[in-house]
């Protein structure tokens, strides 16, 4: 028998190989396996909204089901439009539909506008799981900028200060996002007005990540671009806020000054993804236009995530563990370097190890502080405190106006209140 011939060549990009599967998408593939095998996880992973899209929402998309021509490359003329409006009420500034950009979810924008600028991607950490893999992709270099716990995991403008001044020409696209993935923290408007004058001193273009914005726990989000109209464009989305992260329908807000960067990614568009799918930019439409209904759900949202936030944070520090309490989004980013010696005696080095460790012994799935741009030996993770009925804890929020005490959280989130006292136990084992 003659021996059989090989298979052929595999030549992978050098920019991919190597590559893993997102964090955040990977820990959801793996606790759903170890679901399957009949154990009880508690996903505090994957960071997914967990409230329904809201009905006037769906039954938009039902209306427009049968909508399936290819829409304009930049997005349908009244979302766009839409789109702006929103902003408009939102940030103040003076958006129109031509300076609106839709895309399958703001991911792919993300990955689009990395592969059509020309300069080096900054990054303060932690930072989402997804934009240095996406630089590493598009052949970017990525400058990382450490940020620190008692600043609150922010980037001060102190520190963009000294970047700017190592090469004060040298193009840039800096990536704020608040409230922030991982950390659940946001900035002030002072904050925010001293990174402006930074960012517009060196000719800086910042990528503002407002994806949580809706999520802000007091409903105060504000945007950078009131600040630095010029150099920001703003992204946004259905993900967080509506529920809808399946959906994949996100924006990006362009000033007038960076419309060629528009206009590239258009062109990139046109010749990958061609158009967002045309139900799903029709139904948007009621999404970003709000009303009464709409915002009742986004105030609901907002006063469930901040309570829940709140107790596990609390909880967490009863427990000695170093947290911030929550401002916005649903995450949390607690830091076990208090139990460092503890922890190095159960073989546990760093934050990968924990959290493998973490979720063998008590089935509890988070991700480790590596995932966001930590040095591996930091022992963080990341809290998505989103494994919850969204639809049930609604409800019951929307038939009282008193403030949602520690019995509401315990009684409407329990998997994510037992998940934390596992976590809490585990630690003082």
């Amino acid at each position: 028998m003659s021996a059989s011939k090989p298979g052929p060549a595999v030549h992978l990009n050098l920019n991919v190989r190597g590559l893993p599967l997102s964090a955040t998408l990977a820990i959801n593939e793996h606790s759903e396996a170890l679901r399957r095998q009949g154990r009880r996880v508690y996903k505090l992973g994957l960071g997914q909204s967990p409230f329904p899209v809201p009905e006037p929402v769906v039954k938009a998309l039902r209306e427009h089901a049968h909508q399936k021509d290819y829409l304009p490359v930049r997005g349908l003329p009244a979302l766009r439009e839409a789109v702006a409006a929103y902003h408009h009420r939102a940030d103040g500034l003076p958006w129109e539909a031509d300076d609106i950009l839709i895309g399958p979810g703001s991911k792919e924008l993300m990955f689009l506008l990395q592969l059509v600028y020309y300069g080096n991607l900054v990054i303060p950490t932690p930072s989402w799981v997804s934009y240095a893999p996406q630089a590493r992709i598009a052949g970017r270099h990525v400058r990382w900028l450490p940020t620190r716990p008692e600043d609150g995991w922010r980037l001060t403008p102190e520190r963009l200060e000294r970047l700017g001044e190592e090469d004060p020409d040298h193009p840039r696209l800096i990536i704020l996002n608040y409230p922030s993935n991982p950390t659940g923290q946001t900035f002030t408007e002072d904050q925010l007005r001293a990174l402006a004058e930074v960012a517009r001193k060196y000719r800086m273009i910042l990528l503002s990540d407002e994806i949580y914005g809706e999520l802000h726990h007091e409903g105060e989000h504000l945007s950078i671009a009131r600040f630095y109209p010029e150099g920001v464009i703003v992204s946004a989305g259905l993900s967080k806020w509506c529920g809808a992260g399946g959906w994949r329908l996100g924006t990006f807000a362009f000033p007038r000054s960076l419309r060629w960067l528009l206009d590239a990614m258009s062109s990139a568009a046109s010749e990958t993804y061609t158009s967002t799918s045309a139900p799903i930019q029709f139904a948007a439409i009621r999404a970003f236009e709000g009303g009464p209904e709409i915002d009742a759900y986004r105030r609901h949202s907002r006063r469930i995530l901040k309570a829940l936030g709140r107790h596990i944070a609390g909880r967490l520090r009863e427990a000695y563990v170093s947290v911030h309490l929550p401002q916005g989004a649903f995450y949390l980013f607690p830091d076990f370097s208090p139990f460092r010696e503890k922890l190095r005696a159960r073989g546990i080095e760093t934050s990968t190890d924990f959290c493998e460790r973490l979720l063998e012994e008590t089935n509890v799935a988070m991700l480790p502080g590596v995932s966001f741009g930590c040095a591996p030996e930091t022992l963080t993770a990341r809290l998505a405190y989103v494994n919850f009925d969204g639809k049930k804890a609604l409800e019951a929020a929307a038939a009282r106006e008193d403030p949602l005490d520690a019995s509401f959280v315990k009684t409407h989130c329990a998997p994510v209140v037992e998940a934390v006292e596992r976590v809490c136990e585990w630690i003082h084992a």
